[in-house]
């Protein structure tokens, strides 16, 4: 079988589910939830161990050659969510065909020592060299470059075009959401030992790091602006649905900042105080994020108590709570506000038989804090860094979890 009809085979099972009622409702679904109108939770999981998941062989690939291999990986990957795990999640109703966008990079590169327990993993531990280390190490920060090769987009546009014709459109994808993360950029640049101790001992030095990044990202964002590579109402905004009747924009209208999402972190911060979090970080996300018309903030870092703080991000929308915050004060602190973008403990599904009970007890806990204090709400299972290759254990948590969510 040719690579062609291989992907071709695939897009029409794709397109019968993604084109049809039911991922309809789930874009009204997380339509509600971004816009504080949810009509249920919704329940999301992204970013899984793929290597571990394969069963029966429904994830092998057989195209030989580009681009039908990475349309294959994705449509087989989509497919397999869909029949195994499907929740909540989103499908594009459409293939997407990524802009050829450069750039020449900020000038920094992490020099790093790993270690992997696990070779087909790409999750591993690392240990980062400080290149950061003095004010004249500034001078390696630099403003990129950014360039879009418009006609590589164009050539990859009517290639898809053509593969997919009388299956699905294929639509040019642009940049859905800004990220400024700068806390990861600098943990991978200096180590996180280094980057502590210095908040504490020298912080001005620190805030001439993040004046830098700050400059650097604003840069960044008016060349998208500029080569129209902005991209209003994506289906996905790293692991949530980035729909909302507020982005929306009339078919071939200009997308500026103001039509799309926003998206900060700052996840070395759970080892800081409230204070410190607002000023090194906080206070410089409300410069950014003014440009953008949602904003979702935070990962991993504990927010409960730093709500007040957070909430000083202009457009703020979403707010993320891990596993280690605590879920009462959070929701309180959230109410009516903000979305409460709930992250399920990815432990759960690592390692043995899946304890359903632990896995009810912690989502019935979320919805009743939600419910007392009138949350929208979302449950995002991610960080999956392994299911201990019992791909079994991330089913059972998705049915066990929209069982509880549906049944309340």
């Amino acid at each position: 079988m040719k690579d062609i009809d291989i992907v071709r085979e695939l897009a029409k099972e794709y397109a019968e589910f993604a084109l049809g009622g039911r991922n309809a409702e789930m874009m009204r679904l997380m339509r509600g939830v971004n816009g504080l109108k949810p009509a249920r939770p919704a329940v999301y999981i992204d970013e899984l161990p793929w290597h571990e998941m394969n069963v029966n062989g429904e994830l092998d690939l057989l195209c030989a050659g580009e681009p039908f291999k990475g349309w294959e990986r994705q449509l087989r990957r989509d497919i397999f969510r869909k029949k195994h795990f499907p929740a909540d999640a989103v499908f594009a109703p459409h293939i997407p065909v990524w802009k050829a966008v450069h750039s020449t990079g900020n000038g920094m590169n992490a020099v790093e020592d790993v270690l992997a327990i696990d070779a087909k993993n790409h999750i591993v531990a690392h240990r980062y060299h400080d290149q950061l280390a003095t004010e004249d190490d500034l001078e390696k920060l630099q403003t990129p470059v950014i360039t879009h090769d418009e006609a590589e987009t164009a050539r990859r546009l009517a290639v898809a075009e053509e593969v997919f014709n009388g299956i699905l459109p294929a639509r040019p994808q642009g940049i859905g959401a800004v990220h400024f993360n700068p806390w990861d950029d600098i943990s991978r640049y200096r180590g996180v030992d280094a980057l502590l101790m210095d908040l504490a001992e020298r912080p001005g030095f620190m805030h001439k790091i993040m004046g830098r990044l700050l400059e650097i990202a604003e840069a960044g964002v008016a060349q998208y602006e500029a080569l129209g590579l902005l991209q209003a109402n994506p289906c996905h905004v790293h692991c949530t649905a980035g729909l909302s009747d507020e982005l929306d924009r009339p078919e071939g209208a200009k997308t500026t900042a103001k039509d799309v999402w926003g998206r900060g972190a700052a996840q070395v911060f759970g080892s800081v105080s409230p204070d410190m979090h607002d000023a090194f970080d906080i206070a410089y996300q409300a410069r950014f994020m003014g440009k953008f018309g949602l904003v979702y903030y935070g990962c991993c870092e504990p927010l409960h108590d730093r709500v007040d703080k957070v909430a000083k991000i202009p457009n703020l929308r979403k707010i993320s709570i891990t596993p280690w915050a605590k879920v009462e004060p959070a929701a309180e602190a959230i109410g009516k506000k903000y979305v409460f973008a709930a992250k399920p403990n990815p432990a759960f599904v690592a390692e043995g038989r899946l304890d359903t009970a632990l896995v009810r007890n912690e989502i019935r806990g979320v919805l009743d804090a939600c419910a007392r204090h009138g949350c929208a709400c979302e449950f995002v299972l991610k960080d999956i860094s392994t299911c201990g290759y019992r791909p079994e254990n991330i089913f059972q948590w998705e049915k066990t979890v929209m069982e509880t969510v549906l049944n309340r």
